[in-house]
């Protein structure tokens, strides 16, 4: 039996993967409904790892939109450029909806509108307000960057600010420029480094128009997180990127909310080894700048390791010290390639 915190995508695919496998499944999750968010893109090994869990290909595929090519430029033009290697591009609330869908269709038990507010990492015990949650065996430990579980366990790993604040918008209609469609393409504003100051990103087709931006400069305090009107941000944005100033005009005037958020790292370096009852997971243990483009992908491979060893009665504990290994050997290769190209 296995208790997950958090219902975003590592624990309610978890959950749906468990309970096909006729393991008991509980999930508790603080907000009152599906989560909506931004955007995200999955590139082919996300994609392998969801079908290896039971979520069905077509109906990932109906709720998002092919990704053929990546492109990059700075003000010399396009400097790198590539096949999207399987990527789709994914309205976070379609994401989840398939994801939920998936895992309702089995025995597993997901409690909304239920957060867990106390954790003991001795036992396992749980608490939601004043009254004690029931829990199992094993707890996974899926809530996010600002992880209960991570405080408890390991109050010193705290998560960090990477830098920038990103900003994502999605446009009230569809906008389609005299270019390519089903492109992403980054505009980056460079230091003498070669590392990104700022990046202006967007992607179209006839359904919908995507465009985000990072911007370097101090932490937003959290009154300025979340959901805020564009009028607050256009100029910054125009001003602080370096995008094709007709192309940004037109997809910030066609946008009317943006989401906001300031980039932050949880450190994966000098960390408590994974073990029972209660095992990190997700963005509770490792979550990575968006800078990365990774996030989402560490997170379905960490639910599929978990999955497979509590299937295959293994430990998850050390399933989840392998994926640190994994991961760590994987941004190290990434940064390998960053100043290679510098």
């Amino acid at each position: 039996m296995v208790t997950i915190i958090g219902g975003g995508i590592a624990g309610t695919l978890l959950a749906g993967a468990l309970a096909r496998a006729n393991h008991p499944v509980t999930v508790y999750e603080s907000q009152p409904v599906v989560g909506a968010g931004a955007f995200l893109a999955l590139d082919d090994r996300a994609h392998t790892a969801l079908v290896r869990l039971g979520v069905e290909l077509d109906r990932l595929h109906a709720a998002s939109h092919p990704l053929a090519e990546l492109r990059a430029a700075d003000r010399a033009g396009v400097v790198r450029g590539g096949a999207g290697a399987g990527r789709r591009m994914y309205l976070r609330a379609d994401l989840m909806r398939v994801l939920t869908e998936s895992a309702a269709a089995t025995t597993a038990a997901i409690h909304y509108g239920t957060p867990v507010t106390e954790l003991n990492g001795a036992d396992g015990t749980l608490f939601s307000g004043e009254k004690a949650l029931p829990a199992d065996d094993v707890i996974i430990a899926a809530d996010g960057i600002d992880s209960l579980a991570r405080q408890r366990l390991e109050p010193g790993r705290t998560a960090e600010y990477a830098g920038q604040i990103v900003v994502y918008g999605i446009t009230d209609r569809p906008i389609q420029p005299s270019t390519e469609p089903s492109v992403l393409h980054f505009h980056r504003r460079l230091d003498d480094g070669g590392r990104p100051v700022s990046t202006f990103g967007h992607f179209w087709n006839s359904e919908v128009s995507l465009w985000f931006t990072r911007l370097t400069r101090a932490p937003l305090p959290v009154a300025e997180v979340g959901s805020q009107p564009i009028d607050r941000w256009a100029e910054p944005i125009l001003v602080g990127t370096n995008a094709i100033p007709e192309l940004a005009e037109a997809m910030l005037t066609a946008t009317s909310t943006v989401h906001v958020s300031n980039a932050r790292t949880v450190p994966l370096a000098d960390t408590r080894a994974p073990q029972a009852p209660v095992i990190l997971c997700g963005d509770a243990d490792h979550a990575i700048t968006p800078a990365a483009g990774v996030g989402a992908r560490d997170a379905i491979e960490d639910a599929a390791a978990l999955a497979e060893a509590i299937i295959g009665g293994r430990s998850p504990a050390a399933a989840m010290a392998e994926r640190r290994r994994e991961i760590l050997a994987e941004r190290a290769a990434a940064a390998q390639m960053f100043r290679s190209a510098t």
